[in-house]
């Protein structure tokens, strides 16, 4: 049972890295918060799997807790945004996509050589995955970088959180269930205070492009 439950951890995983490269070229944003979505939805299986073998009830919570948040209500959120800020435009890259891709490549790379010694040291049955982990939190960060816009941003940030979880999910079994829920009030929050943001901004300058802060001087 637990090597069904490996393979299948690990078949998880790739699928969670795939959709991370994905959502790193995606140039709409109606398919990125799709993408984040299923990651999201990704992740819930994730745990369930590491939940079913290690007989772990909080994880059962967790999975519960993230199904709420990260694949109902946050996409829900994001979607309730684009509308009333009627944004029709596609995400802008700062770095052409094929360039993007290839550093994409090379910060995979990196995470599975720092991640291998941490990986021999855990106990987890999902510790080979946790250079796949790494790798989507590097990902998502460099996602969060080469946007010039706020929305695709905000779910680079979401989607490294999503990383993370993953991490401590492969590394030990989960984090324990006061951290989880701390860590989920304060997405919600963020979520609500970043589209106030992002609504001011749009009031200001008329569009979401964060390099129009620049041109704020003081008085």
């Amino acid at each position: 049972m637990t090597n069904y439950a490996t393979q299948i951890l690990n078949l998880l995983a790739a699928t969670l890295l795939l959709l991370t490269f994905a959502m790193l070229s995606q140039r709409r944003i109606i398919s990125l918060i799709n993408l984040y979505t299923l990651h999201g939805a990704t992740l819930v299986a994730a745990a369930m799997v590491v939940a079913f073998v290690t007989h772990d009830n909080q994880l059962y919570f967790s999975a519960a807790l993230t199904l709420l948040l990260k694949v109902v209500l946050i996409p829900w959120i994001l979607h309730r945004l684009i509308r009333r800020l009627n944004v029709k435009w596609d995400v802008e890259h700062l770095i052409n996509i094929p360039t993007t891709m290839l550093i994409g490549i090379v910060l995979v790379i990196v995470a599975f050589n720092v991640a291998l010694p941490v990986a021999r040291l855990s106990s987890s049955i999902a510790h080979g995955t946790l250079g796949i982990a790494l790798a989507c939190i590097l990902l998502s960060f460099m996602m969060m970088i080469t946007r010039s816009k706020a929305v695709p941003q905000v779910i680079g940030f979401l989607s490294m959180e999503n990383g993370l979880f993953f991490a401590a999910t492969a590394a030990t079994n989960g984090m324990p269930m006061v951290v989880e829920l701390g860590i989920a009030l304060d997405i919600l929050v963020g979520i609500l205070i970043l589209g106030v943001f992002m609504f001011q901004i749009r009031e200001q300058f008329d569009n979401l492009d964060i390099h129009n802060l620049e041109t704020l001087k003081e008085d």
